[in-house]
């Protein structure tokens, strides 16, 4: 399944957010990250959303998400026409004689560590979605005791708007 990622621009009000994911419900189209936020004036939200599935049910989804009161602009990003970025924070339980090696690896991912503890380390990554994939895959022998990703954000690069 190929994955997709949708920017909505949408009223900031009650009861948009449940109308927009309904739309994906009810075509089994699963979510795999959302991200809502307001906009500078806070009259509207941004909503970025991944999900994986068959282009043409995404269409459909497209088409019906459009209809919607509350939605100002829905469009679906190519990857490359964007920049993205996702944010995660991962705590890591290492032995002592691992230290300095995971700091090696936090170092070479331009990761930063946000909490130090005798017994584990919490670490602040952004990054693209490869990018938290592998520093994940690099620290699961360091003993990874718990992930929290934001999702993934985007912005549409040049004067067009997101």
């Amino acid at each position: 399944m190929k994955s997709h990622t949708l920017s909505l621009l949408v009223a900031n009000k009650p009861g948009v957010l449940v109308r927009v994911s309904l739309i994906f419900s009810r075509r089994g189209f699963n979510i795999e990250s959302l991200v809502v936020s307001p906009t500078q004036d806070g009259q509207f939200s941004r909503m970025t959303i991944t999900a994986q599935g068959d282009q043409k049910v995404l269409e459909q989804i497209i088409k019906q998400g459009q209809k919607l009161v509350d939605v100002v602009m829905l469009n679906e990003h190519i990857p490359g026409d964007s920049i993205e970025k996702e944010l995660a924070l991962i705590k890591v339980a290492p032995k002592s004689a691992q230290r300095a090696e995971l700091l090696q690896i936090i170092s070479h991912f331009k990761a930063e560590t946000v909490d130090l503890r005798q017994e584990s380390f919490i670490i602040q990554v952004t990054g693209s979605t490869e990018k938290l994939d592998a520093i994940l895959e690099m620290l699961s022998p360091f003993g990874v005791v718990e992930v929290v990703r934001t999702g993934k954000i985007l912005m549409v690069r040049g004067k067009e708007r997101t």
